[in-house]
């Protein structure tokens, strides 16, 4: 069965069972049609070269191929050849001669290209909706914004049609997006991945990121990309012994913001940050992120909106009306810029680097909300620049300060609006940011992307109709799970996601966990309430193997619906996976592979 989520455990298993990378491709190519978003894809790799490249891959082989078969996305101001740049303007296109030399690597290490993505013209913006193309849809609550600028970057991944995508992060474009549609992103330290290829925003703060639907997926990518490019001005190499992949620490120095400095666009906002903080696994130090906050606002006030218009001076005093009405406003604004007040931008951002520096001789992560909150497409029309400026509150100094990030989900809001944190590290220190947000990703126990959902408001509970009961599956039986269709042969169909009250232990059983309550200890679970005809109740339970059962469970807004329970010596010596906070987020770590 093909999986519902394309992670690379997902897909390896697959593969491993004698799956073809060219059923993946052509489920990627349905996705694309099912989807139906004009706004999503700039260019698209015509069908049959997709298939006939994953062809290709199956006749060769996965050795060798780290990325074997995994469909990925490009944002459009990434060279690949054979596909126009175009950064989101028309009339800047271009047709490159070759791929920049991250894609280049991605294909090398057996990845399968669909396309090129929309986004914030000229990757200013991060909103997602200053595209001449439109706005692309978020997958997760769509009267949202995207984010931006690597707004289809973000949208591909959690809708399940790519496994992973590339955008671009200057001021926030591969954090803001990231969170906004449930996703991970990873901000790699400046000039680890090459950007030759790239059309620059600001040519010494870019950098290439990624967006994947687990933190394991994101490490894997960027380890292929990463490594020093001979032509390209900026690139670096990382330290001997550099890798991305999780390491895991027995004690971890963290830090927050004082309280004052944060703000939030509400108080569930506000509540899920400290939730998120509260899960850390140590305790918190609270710092004055102040000298960071102050050099962020230089970023577009200051030299590096000079840096901006110096990379597309012919379009701005050329072009002018080719460009996006406010993308022209940053970028004219550039002109006049002094010199002699760059250099006290400068000044600055070397004293900013050199406090960041002390600040992670002390603590290993800096712990971030990734923005204040996930504003509405109304809210952005109503203020649409200060709206903007606000999703920058915490991702625009960290390019400046020479700094590494990665942005992971951490709840959604009583709305369904998603919220997230982003992990901040000194340079090169992908792996162990890497460590702590995988973790904190699984306790988060939000799903993947747009498998996730929104969590329905408690005064809004499921409808029933008549004859129907409720239903809770936390396991194979869930939507786009190996088991679902049992579920749907009885007539099931699905409510809402749910969580149980905090009074249970998860297991894994093999192929499906159980579910046990316990007097102490419980966490919360989450899973998915679906109706089922009453008739079907006695017929379906007969289908259900031992230790395995139906009973009465404690949801956390206090209903107690039917549920997969499991007897207590069912799970005696099986793996304890509670931490992860629910099945789906347990199969993202791949330790069910």
């Amino acid at each position: 069965m093909l999986p519902a989520a394309f992670t690379l455990p997902a897909l390896a298993g697959y593969f491993a069972a004698d799956g073809s990378p060219v059923a993946i491709a052509a489920e990627a190519l349905r996705r694309i049609e099912a989807w139906g978003d004009p706004a999503l894809f700039l260019a698209r790799v015509p069908a049959e070269a997709v298939l006939a490249r994953a062809e290709a891959l199956a006749a060769e082989g996965k050795r060798g191929r780290p990325l074997f078969g995994l469909p990925f996305v490009v944002k459009d101001n990434i060279d690949c050849a054979g596909l126009p740049t175009t950064a989101a303007c028309p009339d800047y296109a271009y047709q490159p001669a070759s791929d920049s030399p991250a894609v280049a690597r991605l294909l090398a290490a057996g990845a399968v290209l669909l396309g090129k993505v929309n986004l914030d013209q000229f990757a200013t913006g991060l909103n997602g909706t200053r595209s001449p193309h439109g706005t692309p849809r978020n997958p997760v609550v769509p009267d949202c914004i995207p984010g931006g600028s690597s707004s289809g970057s973000a949208a591909a991944v959690a809708a399940g049609i790519a496994a992973f995508s590339l955008g671009t992060d200057t001021a926030g474009s591969g954090r803001v997006p990231a969170m906004v549609n449930n996703i991970v992103g990873l901000k790699p330290s400046l000039g680890l991945v090459p950007t030759l290829g790239v059309v620059p925003a600001c040519r010494s703060l870019d950098c290439i990121s990624v967006f994947a639907l687990t933190v394991e997926d994101a490490a894997t990518v960027l380890e292929v990309m990463a490594g020093p490019e001979p032509e390209d001005r900026y690139s670096r190499p990382a330290p001997a012994g550099w890798r991305a992949a999780p390491a895991p620490q027995p004690h971890w120095r963290l830090a927050a913001p004082l309280a004052e400095q944060l703000v939030f666009d509400t108080p569930a906002d506000a509540a899920l940050y400290e939730a998120a903080l509260a899960r850390a696994g140590g305790p918190v130090a609270r710092i004055d992120i102040a000298p960071f906050l102050a050099i962020a606002r230089r970023l577009y006030d200051g030299a590096w909106v000079a840096e901006r218009t110096a990379a597309l001076r012919g379009m701005v005093t050329e072009r002018p009306g080719s460009l996006h009405p406010v993308t022209r406003g940053i970028l004219e604004a550039g002109l006049d810029k002094r010199t002699i007040d760059a250099w006290d931008d400068f000044d600055a951002a070397a004293e900013a680097r050199r406090l960041a520096r002390r600040l992670f001789e002390g603590i290993d992560a800096l712990i971030l909300p990734t923005a204040p909150g996930t504003p509405t497409l109304a809210d952005l029309a109503a203020e649409p620049v200060a709206a903007n400026s606000r999703l920058g509150t915490y991702t625009n100094f960290v390019n400046i300060c020479d700094l590494a990030a990665l942005a992971v989900p951490a709840g959604f809001r009583p709305d369904g609006r998603p919220f997230g944190i982003t992990l901040v590290g000194p340079a090169f220190a992908e792996a162990r940011l890497a460590g702590l947000g995988a973790r904190l990703h699984a306790s988060a126990g939000v799903g993947l992307g747009a498998l996730g959902g929104a969590v329905p408001a408690p005064s809004a509970p499921p409808a029933l109709a008549p004859g129907e009961l409720p239903l809770l599956a936390i396991g194979a039986h869930m939507a786009g799970l190996p088991l679902n269709p049992q579920i749907l042969r009885h007539g099931g169909r699905f409510l809402a996601e749910a969580r149980t009250a905090p009074l249970y232990r998860l297991h894994d059983l093999g192929k499906r966990p159980g579910l046990v309550r316990v007097a102490k200890g419980g966490v919360a679970v989450a899973g998915e309430v679906w109706a089922l005809p009453a008739a079907s109740v006695g017929p379906f339970l007969a289908e259900i193997p031992p230790p395995l059962g139906f009973g009465r469970v404690t949801l956390e807004d206090g209903s107690s619906p039917l549920g997969f329970l499991c007897e207590a010596v069912g799970v005696a010596g099986m793996p304890d996976i509670s931490a992860t906070g629910g099945w789906r987020a347990y199969l993202a770590t791949g330790e069910n592979a």
